[in-house]
């Protein structure tokens, strides 16, 4: 036998034995007497534990009154912070400016014009041939007229006549100032204005006027308007909300007309002077005080204009005096709050002459300030360091609006360059304001001030 032919070695092996695997049945476990006591005793000592607890939890409840009243003090300490935080939070905002400019309406004046029916031009159409087929009656002129005029062929018809009768202009102005239908109000401004100041201006043609209207029946019309310049006016926060549909309270519909025609009539000086310096004087103090109606903000542009040609009206020599005029007008009339803010700023315009009224109104209302105590420059500026900012008394709405009046003041005059101590007087005022109030002041508009006055000392910095 070869070795490849020789048995294994694991076969001569012996096999293994495995003992077979027996499962092992648990014992119960006998319960003796000693067990029982002991569980007895266990029992029993857990009563008194149980109880206390059970005696804590009753105290508890009983505390649940003293837990409540701390709920309540707790929300009545959160609400009242919230509202502090909510009254911090509103105050800086700035008051609405507003005056009650216009009160209950005068009964408009008549429209009846008898006379219109015996005017040349009216008799001319009458004695025609056309007429024949027209069929003009002479109680039907005024229909007429009107008609002529809504279709602009009134105007043409006085341009090729190159003369307006006097009964034709106070009819027309009439029609503008006081007649309820729009139509007509648009139609007899457009001619009113057309006769001043032709749109044309190649073909200018100087009208003969019968009849041209002066101040006197402009400062009617504003007072049939309602118009209450020299009468006490509620503020803003006072102000007795209109009723749409009443139609006695209010400015009425007309006011546009009237003021597009006080602009037309400034304009027109060179060929026609229709007011003197005195009046115009009077009529810029008007203008800027329907500037602080709020229900004359649509017409905002309008009052520009006008308030821009008022002020061109003047020859240069009297200008800066009738500007002093103006200025203390306004200051009698206006109150030193929000509303000579909107004031001042209502003289919006660029030139010269605008920035110069600005600066002046603004010094005069800084004066009424003070209460007329203090009139000059350095003194004014002097009085706005010498305040108190840290007194918790101070009133620092009062100094913002005289920081944006002092603003106006100076920047639009040359002051700060003709004169260095006012340059070096209105820094130390601006440092002043910064520098009292901290970041962390909480009074209202305190954070208006130090801003107005940080950023106001950056810009003089880089003057």
């Amino acid at each position: 036998m070869t070795e490849m032919d020789a048995p294994l070695d694991f076969e001569f092996e012996e096999p293994c034995i495995v003992s077979p695997i027996v499962a092992k049945h648990k014992k119960k476990k006998v319960i003796g007497l000693d067990d029982l006591l002991s569980d007895f005793y266990q029992v029993k000592s857990d009563i008194p534990k149980k109880e206390s607890k059970r005696a804590k939890i009753h105290k508890f409840d009983e505390s649940d009154d003293d837990l409540d009243t701390r709920e309540a003090e707790l929300n009545n300490y959160v609400n009242k912070c919230q509202q502090q935080m909510n009254e911090i939070s509103t105050d800086d905002q700035m008051p609405l400016w507003g005056l009650l400019v216009f009160g209950d309406q005068q009964a408009m004046a008549t429209l009846t014009f008898p006379e219109l029916s015996s005017c040349a031009l009216l008799q001319s159409f009458m004695e025609n041939e056309a007429n024949s087929l027209l069929g003009i009656k002479t109680e039907e002129g005024e229909a007429f007229l009107e008609g002529l005029l809504v279709n602009g062929w009134l105007l043409k018809l006085v341009t090729d006549h190159g003369r307006v009768e006097k009964c034709i202009g106070a009819w027309t102005f009439s029609l503008m100032l006081y007649s309820p239908k729009e139509e007509l109000r648009a139609a007899a401004c457009e001619f009113c204005c057309s006769i001043l100041l032709p749109k044309n201006q190649v073909d200018t043609v100087m009208f003969e006027m019968g009849w041209l209207p002066n101040h006197s029946e402009l400062r009617r019309a504003l007072e049939v308007y309602g118009f209450l310049l020299d009468s006490p006016s509620k503020s803003s926060s006072s102000m007795e909300i209109v009723d749409g549909d009443s139609d006695s309270a209010g400015p009425p519909h007309n006011i546009k007309y009237w003021i597009k025609y006080v602009s037309v009539c400034c304009q027109a000086r060179a060929k026609r002077s229709v007011f003197s310096t005195a009046e115009v004087e009077d009529l810029i103090t008007s203008v800027i005080y329907l500037f602080l109606d709020r229900q004359l903000i649509g017409l905002s542009s309008a009052l520009k204009d006008c308030l821009h040609s008022l002020i061109n009206f003047f020859s240069d020599d009297a200008f800066h005096l009738s500007c002093q005029k103006i200025a203390k007008s306004l200051t009698c009339r206006v109150p030193t709050d929000v509303n000579c803010l909107r004031s001042v700023e209502s003289v919006a315009g660029l030139d010269a002459r605008s920035k110069h009224l600005r600066s002046v109104l603004a010094f005069q209302f800084l004066v009424a300030c003070f209460d007329d105590k203090v009139h000059d420059e350095e003194q004014i500026l002097r009085s706005l360091i010498s305040i108190n900012l840290k007194d918790k008394n101070c009133d620092l709405l009062k100094m913002y609006i005289q920081l944006v009046l002092a603003e106006n003041w100076l920047f639009c005059n040359s002051l700060l360059k003709d004169k260095p101590i006012i340059s070096e007087t209105w820094s130390a005022c601006l440092r002043n304001c910064s520098c009292q109030i901290t970041s962390t002041d909480l009074r209202s508009y305190a954070s208006k001030v130090r801003s107005k006055a940080s950023y106001l000392l950056q810009g003089n910095a880089t003057r």
